[in-house]
């Protein structure tokens, strides 16, 4: 057992100590505010405050993780083994020139979306106004570059520490914003394409159209079956994030009432996990999410208890509120529309802080690295996607992709489509 030497203990010490020990490094730890506790401590320990004590490790604290409530903070960035690094210390005993515990809960605590930010037109948090993307480190995964760095000067000191087991594991999770183009459409609905192809002269849409409600074709989004295969090709489990909500403008699915669509979600829980695709409706109406869930929960038979933001619209704290109250234990949304990296600076699970409340939540977090958005704009980011890859492996993390489902067509004049994503599945296996 790992014991923590505090002189003030807080919830948000208790929280980021666990991260880092549990989440990361899967290791118990204990706390004590009585200095001579430790002192007198024959285990393996650490001293998190601004007094060194003699032989013991010593990280100095900063006064950030002792604070209440949200404020702005001047921040001071110093560069630590080439990655810059944020709350620096001046004390020479401290074994890192920085308080990581505090630069690490002010990155996986999202404090900086709690300050005012100008937002997209969605409302969103946009990856040019972190920190992370500012500072150049946006694809890194500090909080478990640093969390080793810490085990590394841990097991420097008490070599008996047992070694890290964990791996590295990929995920790939997709997400059916709209099940098919033309299929399952309604009357209504495929008239009012019809109509809007005329109007733009898109006489290939037509006769695409045409030909996928006739049977003579399948529907170009159709390729379910061949991203089961390729999951089971590489023997990877998978998550499905079916939006299943009523028709709007941003929420364009199949009715939810289609008996297709239906048998379609229920094929795919039988390979795949399945969770809800939250819709944009619902996203600040919790009755209306409430609707949602139970709906989906009736098709499966089963509790759903994975989400994920339609969007990618995250709130703090609402979103993640909205989702405690309805018993969703996982979330799948924290990482940006249009770059790949690490929103959070992290890449293992972790709960969710709620800073306005200074508690932590049973709400668990998967943050994802890489989408398909980036991609399908610059190819230059299918390198980005291996270096991501790279950065995780290194530090025996999980990688986490997001893919919609419009974008795995079959290839079409070389553009997204199957054959990139299973290149950069196999890429995501084999690198």
């Amino acid at each position: 057992m790992l014991l923590i030497y505090t002189p003030r203990l807080t919830n948000r010490i208790k929280y980021i100590f666990s991260v880092i020990f549990r989440d990361i490094l899967a290791m118990d730890v204990s706390f004590t505010t009585d200095e001579a506790s430790y002192r007198s401590y024959e285990g393996p320990r650490i001293n998190y405050s601004k007094q060194y004590i003699e032989d013991s490790l010593f990280f100095e604290a900063t006064d950030f993780l002792l604070e209440r409530g949200i404020k702005g903070h001047e921040l001071s960035f110093i560069d630590f083994e080439g990655i810059p690094a944020l709350f620096p210390v001046y004390d020479k005993n401290s074994l890192m020139p920085f308080d990581p515990f505090a630069a690490s809960f002010y990155l996986v605590a999202r404090y900086e979306e709690y300050l005012p930010f100008a937002s997209d037109e969605y409302g969103r948090f946009q990856a040019r106004n972190s920190i992370a993307y500012q500072h150049d480190f946006l694809k890194k995964p500090v909080v478990n570059i640093w969390a080793l760095k810490i085990y590394h000067l841990l097991r420097e000191k008490y070599p008996s520490l047992p070694r890290i087991k964990k791996e590295y594991k990929f995920l790939p999770t997709i997400d059916v914003n709209a099940a098919y183009i033309y299929k399952c459409r309604g009357l209504v609905r495929s008239l009012g394409g019809y109509i809007k192809s005329i109007g733009e002269f898109n006489f290939r849409e037509i006769i695409d159209r045409t030909r996928v409600m006739l049977g003579l074709s399948n529907d170009p989004i159709d390729t379910y079956m061949s991203q089961l295969k390729i999951h089971k090709k590489y023997e990877l489990n998978t998550i499905y994030f079916i939006l299943f909500a009523d028709y709007g403008y941003n929420d364009m699915n199949i009715s939810v009432n289609n008996r297709k669509f239906q048998v379609l979600i229920k094929s795919l829980a039988d390979y795949c996990e399945v969770g809800i695709h939250i819709s944009y409706s619902s996203i600040r109406d919790h009755e209306l999410l409430k609707v949602e869930l139970e709906r989906l929960s009736r098709v499966l038979n089963k509790e759903i208890t994975k989400a994920r933001q339609h969007f990618l619209v995250l709130n703090m704290p609402m979103t993640y509120r909205n989702l405690v109250n309805l018993d969703i234990s996982d979330d799948y949304s924290m990482g940006y529309v249009n770059l790949p990296g690490f929103r959070a600076g992290i890449c293992d699970s972790f709960n969710f802080y709620d800073l306005d409340m200074d508690v932590k939540t049973n709400l668990r977090i998967h943050p994802f690295a890489v989408l398909d958005v980036p991609v399908s704009i610059d190819n230059k980011t299918l390198e980005d996607f291996r270096e991501i890859i790279e950065e995780v492996k290194k530090v025996r993390g999980t990688l986490i992709s997001l893919w919609n489902n419009e974008s795995l067509t079959v290839d079409q004049d070389g553009k997204n489509g199957l054959q990139t994503y299973e290149a950069l599945v196999k890429m995501a296996v084999n690198t």
